[in-house]
């Protein structure tokens, strides 16, 4: 399956499927053979990259939507 990102509104970033995820010098985080992680994107997870739920606690807004298509018919 390939990799699927989902931003989650006032949360994190969900990514599943077959992925890897390198730190920035391309060494490999240990997933434990996970095929589902989430990411934090508040920036107040004490496990980063990977979200704890701060975002809660930090009442953290975001939401987002993906722009229209630009169909053209």
């Amino acid at each position: 399956m390939a990799p699927k990102i989902t931003v989650m509104n006032n949360s994190n970033l969900r990514v599943e499927g077959e992925f890897e995820l390198l730190d920035q010098s391309g060494k490999p985080f240990d997933l434990k053979g996970k095929s589902v992680i989430s990411l934090c994107r508040c920036g107040h997870s004490k496990n980063k990259p990977f979200c704890d739920g701060s975002h809660r606690q930090a009442n953290f807004q975001s939401a987002v939507d993906a722009p229209p298509s630009d169909s053209k018919t």
